[in-house]
């Protein structure tokens, strides 16, 4: 790349506007290569270290986004030019967790945006270990930049579910449908489970039954226990049993994490995904006397990525109809209107 610099778009303050900087060409270790980014994705959690407080581990100025699909540009020969993801999170691959199968929470792991300068930015430089490298023929039918959201939106998810113990024939409900959650959903359905997708926007609940899901349910205003009713309703219509339900908080809100807990009953597995600073309380006896399971979910371990590289390469999981795309100079706008909720699919900034 010469004298060519990097460019990128640096978080400097809370809530503070994204500033344009440049930076010298890096220099490369023997384990690392340059990506040319193609598309970084805007996740809740990036919204989190912007807007909520949440520290990232690296001081500011940083260059957030750890949602990337881009291309090898510069490293070994046999790395170049192949379009890749990079995984949302980067385990050493040698410690205890990443020995014992997890890696997605190995204690010495790199995640862009976090720990060193992510993808909202022209290039950027990783261990090339753990890439998931692409196969030219999903490039026929997305973008490059449409995957990037397999970093993190569609992996997590899936990671969660095969957590989760799902099985052909279960009750799936899924506690919000945005950006992760419509995700969780359509995979749920893939796996083979009748799938009930909760939310308070109606436009989100429609587009999940325009794509297969089972049913939708509005609960904008509906009290806990109202809620509860309708879903015994609709786990009868279906004929399916009134136990070991897999129930999959996606919204990151305290609301959901509540209804969540309310929905767990005999052998039932609650999944905690979605993220938010609050506290709850609740009374634990109930898993004791259910008899049930609530399990955390943290990235995706890499050695998952090429099974969802592959549901999405043989038509099994469209994602399309849930990206849109936005320049990348437009971030400071892109993040404000994600605040208030304006986008009905996940953002993804591509470099401009």
């Amino acid at each position: 790349m010469g004298d060519k610099k990097i460019t990128s778009w640096k978080m400097t303050e809370l809530n503070g506007e994204f500033q344009f900087s440049e930076s010298p060409h890096p220099s490369l270790n023997e384990n690392e290569v340059l990506i040319k980014v193609a598309g970084c994705g805007v996740c809740h959690t990036d919204i989190s270290f912007w807007h909520y407080g949440v520290k990232t581990k690296h001081d500011l100025p940083l260059t957030l986004g750890h949602e990337i699909s881009g291309t090898v540009v510069e490293g070994p020969e046999s790395w170049i030019g192949k379009n890749v993801i990079i995984p949302a999170v980067l385990p050493c691959g040698e410690c205890e967790l990443c020995n014992n199968g997890r890696e997605n929470i190995c204690q010495n792991q790199l995640m862009p945006g976090n720990d060193f300068d992510g993808g909202f930015a022209s290039h950027i430089k990783v261990p090339f270990l753990h890439l998931c490298v692409l196969p030219y023929s999903i490039l026929k039918k997305y973008s490059l930049p449409q995957l990037a959201v397999i970093a993190d939106a569609v992996t997590t998810p899936y990671q969660v579910i095969k957590k989760s113990g799902l099985k052909k024939g279960d009750f799936a409900i899924v506690i919000g449908v945005g950006g992760v959650g419509i995700y969780c959903a359509l995979l749920a359905k893939i796996f083979g489970a009748k799938v009930l997708a909760l939310d308070i926007d109606y436009k989100k609940l429609m587009k999940a039954k325009e794509h297969g899901i089972d049913e939708a349910l509005n609960i904008k205003n509906l009290d806990i226990k109202t809620i509860k009713s309708n879903i015994k309703e609709i786990s009868k219509s279906f004929s399916l049993s009134k136990y070991g339900w897999k129930i999959f908080e996606m919204s990151g809100t305290k609301a959901g994490q509540e209804l969540g807990f309310a929905l767990v009953g005999f052998a039932s597995t609650l999944s905690i995904v979605g993220f938010t600073l609050d506290k709850l309380e609740l009374r634990l006896s109930n898993l004791m006397a259910f008899d049930a399971n609530v399990i955390g979910t943290w990235g995706c371990k890499p050695e998952l990525y090429p099974e969802v590289v592959e549901l999405i390469n043989n038509g099994k999981l469209k994602i399309d109809d849930f990206v849109e795309t936005f320049p990348l100079s437009k971030i400071n706008k892109v993040f404000k209107n994600t605040i208030e909720h304006k986008y009905e699919k996940r953002s993804v900034l591509v470099p401009d």
